[in-house]
């Protein structure tokens, strides 16, 4: 697979390094120097040449990315049969808004984020992997907790409800599913100290970034093994549900938005979570030029991509200036189109 890359001629700094680095990211690049102080993104959008023999499955294993960020940053593509085409990685991420202290998981993203503390070998990276969650009747619950065991080559006690439902199915469990590679848990689990619920491997990894488990947080195994070797008991897991989230590039305010709604698929059917973020996010900074058409756009598409909608020096100004949002083809041969995008 080949990349390609365009050059924007206004960007922050740590975004504008990263958009002009020779390297490509690692096919499991999960690692990313935390960003400066006042800053909260991390990342670049990659974008690359399928081949015939790709599906979003594998590209998604790929890339470390899940399935439906996949599908969400490219709507007009087959998943099953991308042929040769131009596919957008998303790999640009703005930071959720919690504390940046061990492990956050936010759920509409369906994405992991582990903060390395102080005195870690790790100090000064983010690490971030996509997520399996739990489907609908079986959500993963959100709050703030704890690891309280970490489990090598787990074996698996299916509790009777899930036994019920296999057995209804005509598919019967046995009472423990040993250590193996047929084993759902995979290679290592993170028991977390809310009853019955694990971070966990998985032996069906094309289910990550998708709503496929009875609640647990599923990884790739490549990324359960990079999280368990790092995860500590006591360590803190802060679930959340953040489907806008928003952030600074230096000072560009950066916007990124995700299906709202508990299952990840639902249309925006109210504007005001989303307004009191950006409404938190500007706090300090009051006089920031904000493009709320641009930023309703994007909270409608909810795609996962970053879009910078204000600040800096040659933002567009609020509301008056919004119709402006659009980028022209004439912006697209200058190199004006919006960099977050642009890769």
């Amino acid at each position: 697979m080949s990349f390609s890359f365009s050059g924007p001629k206004r960007v922050g700094a740590q975004l504008l390094w990263v958009l002009i680095s020779m390297a490509p990211l690692a096919a499991t690049a999960a690692m990313y120097d935390a960003p400066a102080k006042g800053s909260d993104i991390i990342g670049r959008i990659q974008h690359i040449k399928t081949q015939e023999s790709d599906t979003f499955v594998n590209l998604a294993r790929q890339y470390d990315v899940g399935y439906r960020e996949l599908r969400l940053a490219n709507p007009d593509v087959d998943p099953w049969l991308p042929g040769h085409t131009d596919l957008i990685i998303p790999t640009a991420y703005v930071l959720p808004d919690a504390r940046r202290e061990g492990i956050v998981i936010n759920i509409p993203e369906m994405r992991l984020y582990y903060f390395p503390s102080a005195t870690s070998p790790n100090a000064g990276k983010v690490f971030t992997f996509p997520i399996g969650i739990g489907r609908q009747g079986w959500g993963t619950p959100l709050g703030e907790t704890r690891i309280s065991q970490r489990i090598p080559h787990p074996s698996w006690t299916p509790p009777a409800s899930i036994k019920k439902e296999h057995a209804e199915k005509g598919d019967p469990l046995p009472d423990v599913v040993p250590a193996g590679p047929d084993n759902p848990l995979g290679q290592y689990a993170l028991r977390l100290a809310l009853p019955s619920y694990l971070i966990h491997g998985t032996n069906k990894p094309a289910g990550i970034g998708m709503k496929v488990s009875h609640g647990c947080i599923r990884l790739f195994p490549s990324d359960i093994e990079k999280l368990f070797s790092m995860a500590e008991v006591g360590m803190p897991v802060n679930i959340i549900s953040q489907p806008y989230k928003i952030g600074w590039d230096e000072d560009h305010l950066v916007m990124e938005a995700h299906p709202p709604d508990a299952d990840g698929d639902a249309p925006v059917k109210s504007f005001t979570p989303w307004v009191q973020e950006l409404i938190g996010a500007t706090e300090d900074r009051p006089d920031t030029p904000v493009d709320w058409n641009l930023a309703e756009r994007v909270a409608r598409q909810a795609d996962g991509m970053p879009e910078a909608i204000g600040g800096g020096a040659g933002s567009p100004g609020p509301a008056a200036e919004a119709a402006s949002s659009q980028t022209s083809p004439a912006d697209e041969a200058e190199g004006n189109a919006d960099p977050y995008r642009q890769g």
